[in-house]
């Protein structure tokens, strides 16, 4: 029986259209993992000293992979499009923010509740953010945070946060028309 887990997807630097694009693209063609929906993407005011509005979006896939081995095929695809980590540090601050190519969040994987020294599940801070509580509400209004034991509407709705998401402009995602070649002579 396939797993139904939630994925936050984030990025700021770059062609953002295009990394989002890639990084479902490449969610879609892991091995039994399915997308299954997505949600509208939002533009969202950066936090911190960052540099560059995101595009932030989630989606909600059904796989076979536990949510240990989901979490390493994510790092993973982070790592082939650009992400880079570094490697031994702690977790960041929370007032610590950085831009990047592309951020995959493992928000929810079924109803459990994971905390590993490398997997927090449900996200940690999802409860927090304006920009993973919009798209969720989309998803799944009625999802109810395990540890929390509110729905994902309920949790949006109480939010104080003061960072501004807006639904992205419809041309901003529009695949980039394919390069002409020049005829030469």
């Amino acid at each position: 029986m396939p797993h139904r887990a939630f994925i936050g997807i984030g990025t700021n630097l770059g062609d953002r259209a295009t990394n989002f694009r890639e990084a479902i693209h490449r969610i879609a063609g892991l091995p039994d993992t399915r997308v299954v929906r997505q949600a509208s993407i939002y533009e969202t005011e950066p936090v911190g000293d960052v540099k560059g509005w995101f595009l932030n979006s989630a989606i909600e896939i059904e796989t076979e992979f536990t949510a240990d081995a989901l979490m390493r095929r994510l790092l993973a695809i982070e790592r082939v499009m650009g992400r880079k980590r570094v490697a031994g540090r702690k977790p960041v601050r929370r007032t610590h923010y950085r831009p990047r190519v592309i951020d995959l969040d493992l928000l929810f994987f079924d109803k459990e509740i994971i905390n590993t020294r490398t997997l927090q599940v449900p996200h940690p801070r999802l409860h927090e953010r304006r920009f993973v509580l919009a798209p969720m509400a989309e998803l799944a209004p009625a999802l109810i945070h395990p540890k929390l034991n509110d729905s994902i509407s309920d949790l949006l709705a109480s939010l104080k946060a003061p960072h501004r998401v807006t639904l992205a402009r419809a041309d901003l995602m529009r695949p980039a028309p394919p390069k002409q070649k020049v005829a030469t002579r």
